[in-house]
């Protein structure tokens, strides 16, 4: 995201810049992924840069002025040569002392400002092309400079700060017995997962999902690649008024509409195109969302693994990536993700979906940070019944298994409790760290939970 304006730094900057990483050779080892001569607008700065990435490659330390006046008598032209001996003596006059601090702490920002200046000039090009993924990348690309040379968590210094009161904000689920299991709920940057068998309901719990989030206050946006909006749109009309699917029409809209006025929160809805659009297009319209003044608190994405995926990888090495940049998503965006998963052959017929039976499982299972299944068998759908299984849990125990009604013509899921039989054999004893087995069971190739 763009945060900000560029800034404009000006050749006072610019020296004191080249005259530290020409006096401090810690400053220059960690910088010197990010130097670049482009950076710099004078010709002169451009030519000190370069030899000083040049020396430094070779040598792993900063040059000294013995080099830079051997490299200054290769010059041809006399006047070039009284240019960079001036500017030479210039940076090396400056005192240590003078902004130093400041300045070192400032340079990744001005590598930051410098190549997002570079992307927006280029961007002009391949706006009139239309290449608007381009662009995007371009900018993004530029805002990432430094990223590997800020500060980490230092253990030691950093105690005040891990038990300061900071509290984990979170988005509930409508059902308090897995708001316990998560500490509440999903937090920003989490990646939830809710597995099924096909027409077994997923996208329905994406609906309540998300429903409650809006009846909690929160802006949501619902990104839909397998339903048309209008029909998503109807199936967040059932679940808010209770009133079937099938049997909303036009009397219904005065209900709807008194019903959608008494929402704390909104909710935007968009169709993608399956298998045509990237992860990189919806980040891309999240932002034009954010610009236009419509700040999502929780990203719903129906699904995944709908979405196309830009490499030569097989399935499996396909899917990580793209869990994992989803991931990555909801942390540069500061909300939690959640999304519907396809289950296995062996997982459609099963009373309790266990996680490797979860279509290409052992990736999903190791980038989510929450993964739980849902059983609808036959009978189930007949007795509007179900079961929510927790496969994995990064924010506590998992191995839990939920009875629930499940009204699939409103959405309307109701936890009832825990399950009477789970494949532990004991439902009152989580099992914690059980994900761990099934990760383990899928590379060794057994099948057991």
């Amino acid at each position: 995201m763009i945060e900000g304006k560029l800034t404009e730094y000006g050749q006072s900057f610019q020296n004191k810049a080249i005259s530290n990483l020409l006096t401090d050779p810690d400053f220059l080892r960690q910088s010197i992924e990010i130097i670049s001569p482009s950076h710099f607008d004078n010709e002169h700065d451009k030519w000190v840069i370069s030899k000083i990435i040049s020396y430094y490659e070779g040598y792993k330390t900063i040059p000294s002025l013995d080099y830079f006046k051997a490299e200054i008598k290769k010059i041809k032209t006399e006047v070039q040569k009284l240019a960079i001996k001036e500017k030479i003596k210039d940076v090396y006059s400056i005192s240590k002392s003078e902004d130093h601090k400041y300045i070192q702490k400032e340079y990744i920002n001005f590598c930051k400002n410098q190549n997002l200046k570079t992307a927006i000039n280029t961007s002009v090009d391949l706006l009139d092309a239309g290449n608007y993924e381009d662009i995007r990348v371009l900018i993004n690309d530029a805002l990432q400079a430094g990223t590997q040379q800020e500060g980490g968590h230092i253990y030691k210094d950093h105690l005040e700060e891990r038990y300061s009161s900071k509290e984990r904000i979170t988005i509930p689920t409508p059902w308090e017995d897995i708001n316990v299991l998560l500490g509440g709920g999903l937090g920003p940057g989490d990646l939830g997962v809710v597995a099924g068998n096909p027409g077994g309901g997923k996208s329905w719990v994406m609906v309540a999902i998300a429903a409650h989030a809006v009846k909690m206050g929160n802006n949501v946006l619902f990104c839909t690649l397998e339903l048309d909006e209008d029909y998503v749109g109807k199936r967040f009309d059932a679940y808010f008024t209770n009133i079937p699917v099938n049997e909303l029409n036009a009397t219904s809209k005065p209900i709807i509409k008194d019903t959608i006025a008494k929402l704390s929160g909104s909710l935007e809805i968009k169709r993608f195109r399956a298998q045509k659009t990237t992860l990189s297009e919806v980040e891309t319209y999240t932002e034009r969302l954010i610009n236009n003044g419509f700040k999502p608190d929780l990203i719903v994405i129906d699904y995944l693994d709908l979405l196309k995926v830009k490499n030569n990888k097989d399935k499996r090495n396909q899917l990580e990536d793209l869990y994992t940049e989803a991931r990555e998503f909801g942390k540069d965006y500061n909300v939690p993700v959640w999304s519907p998963s396809q289950v296995n052959r062996t997982g459609a017929r099963e009373e309790v979906i266990e996680g490797d039976q979860i279509a290409e499982s052992y990736s999903k299972l190791m980038i989510a940070d929450f993964a739980m299944s849902l059983s609808r068998t036959r009978e189930d759908k007949i007795n509007d019944t179900g079961r929510f299984h927790i496969m994995k849990n990064r924010y506590g125990a998992d191995g839990y298994t939920y009875n629930a009604d499940f009204d699939a013509s409103t959405g309307i899921i109701n936890v009832k409790g825990k399950h009477t039989q789970v494949s532990s054999g004991n439902p009152e004893i989580p099992r914690s760290g059980s994900t761990g087995r099934v990760i383990e069971n899928l590379i060794s190739g057994r099948n057991t939970y």
